[in-house]
């Protein structure tokens, strides 16, 4: 299999493996044709972002079986609609280009993830 490419045109970085990411529970945001979320965006999760998920009804700072919830700081493969969402809300999280697959240019162009991009301090 090809390895995934990243937004920025090189190979596909890892998001996180702990938390454990993916559509494919590989730690990066890799895609097929199940995945019916694309879950493609590398995201860095902020207090007010999962605040926002919530009550968009999608709850993933509450641990469940098998999920121990996010808190920020986590890294998290996030829906490509959930972060158009948030961003038209002024909620969107920080992207990690590296980590975020091209697909995701298919709904939101480079300059706006550039404006997004992470940068540790």
């Amino acid at each position: 299999m090809e390895a995934s490419i990243n937004v920025l045109g090189g190979k596909l970085e890892p998001c996180s493996t702990d938390p454990m990411t993916g559509w494919l529970r590989d730690g990066c945001c890799n895609t097929d044709n199940r995945d019916f979320g694309r879950h493609v965006v590398c995201v860095v999760m902020t207090d007010v972002f999962l605040a926002f998920s919530k009550g968009a009804g999608n709850d993933l700072s509450t641990p469940m079986p098998g999920f121990s919830g996010l808190k920020e700081g986590d890294r998290w493969c996030l829906c490509l609609s959930r972060w158009v969402e948030a961003h038209d809300s002024d909620m969107a999280p920080q992207v990690v280009l590296e980590s975020t697959h091209e697909s995701a240019l298919d709904m939101v162009d480079l300059k706006t993830l550039k404006e997004y991009a992470y940068k540790p301090e």
